[in-house]
């Protein structure tokens, strides 16, 4: 086994664990570590076939104290999600193996069918591919999974908020006010709970980036059942950060021109939109580091603080 990065190197009983799973003849033959996870690490395995060919697989460990203990959960619900999601038109990845309390692993870990394609993080393109993260999402808000996962989870309250420095005092008051409030009725649906461009693979042609594809949907760890607008919510405060508040304003307007359903009270709509934004206040350095390491080396914290402040106050401007 050829590893072509340190961190990559699989544990002897995860190696053990994985080969138990691979088929008749087949031996993995390198591992690449993929960057851009914030909970957990992944490696690609490029699997040797007894025809002599390859195949690649992708190896999800949780390793980090802090995530370890809540590993169990967010496997089982990603092997529930990748389960449900099989011979669907969501393109999820194949489920292979699980071991979400390490009784075969070192760490609690997942083996699943590797995608082809990648995150495209960039601003060339954004607005050929916001239609496209829209449809996307409105397909997996259609899913009727035969047992729905477990209910939305919202981490933040009003008394976590970290207001950015030199943000707009009044408006991040108004909107910390806000999510003070009960969470408005809603009409459930599946959800992805982490859908936004980091998640989302792409086959983008070099001679036509406007014709890009999705050709996966990854990280289902905290699929969950609640409403539409907070996954629109959760990506529309993506993009904003990515590629500037108008873009995280656009997102929900094309999430409908797509089809999608969102609440049809604009207070309500603005409440999930406002509850996601403060939630990526508390975790801005967390966000922004993988993109920093995917290229985007101008997003800075302080950049992305700039961007939130922004958007919140966007937000908070719709009302009048």
């Amino acid at each position: 086994m050829t590893n072509h990065d340190e961190a990559a190197a699989i544990r002897p009983s995860t190696l053990a664990w994985v080969c138990r799973h691979l088929e008749i003849g087949e031996r993995i033959v390198s591992t690449d570590a993929l960057h851009g996870g914030i909970t957990a690490e992944m490696r690609r395995l490029t699997i040797g076939t007894r025809h002599g060919g390859t195949r690649a697989l992708v190896l999800r460990t949780f390793v980090d104290p802090f995530h370890v203990e809540r590993a169990e959960d967010s496997l089982n619900r990603e092997a529930g999600a990748l389960t449900q999601l099989a011979g669907t038109g969501v393109p999820a990845p194949g489920l292979v193996a699980v071991d979400p309390t390490a009784a075969h692993c070192e760490y609690p870990s997942l083996l699943m069918t590797h995608l082809a394609g990648r995150p495209v993080l960039s601003d060339e393109g954004v607005e050929a591919r916001v239609p496209l993260l829209a449809r996307q999402l409105v397909a997996i808000h259609a899913f009727q999974p035969a047992k729905r996962p477990r209910q939305y989870a919202t981490l933040t309250t009003a008394d976590t908020v970290v207001t950015p420095k030199s943000a707009d005092a009044a408006a991040w008051a108004a909107a910390i006010d806000l999510i003070r409030k009960p969470a408005p009725p809603y009409e459930g649906r599946f959800l992805h709970r982490d859908f936004q461009p980091g998640n989302v693979l792409l086959d983008v042609p070099s001679l036509s980036p406007a014709d890009a594809l999705i050709t996966g949907v990854v990280d289902w760890a905290a699929a969950s059942w609640g409403p539409a607008d907070l996954d629109v919510a959760h990506c529309s405060t993506n993009l904003a950060l990515l590629h500037g508040p108008a873009w995280g304003l656009r997102f929900s307007e094309a999430y409908e021109e797509a089809g999608g359903v969102l609440a049809a009270d604009a207070s309500e709509r603005l409440y999930w939109q406002v509850r996601d934004g403060l939630a990526c206040s508390e975790e801005v350095q967390q966000v922004s580091q993988p993109w920093r390491e995917a290229g985007r080396t101008e997003l800075t914290k302080r950049v992305v603080e700039e961007r939130l402040d922004a958007y919140v106050t966007a937000l908070m401007d719709t009302l009048g």
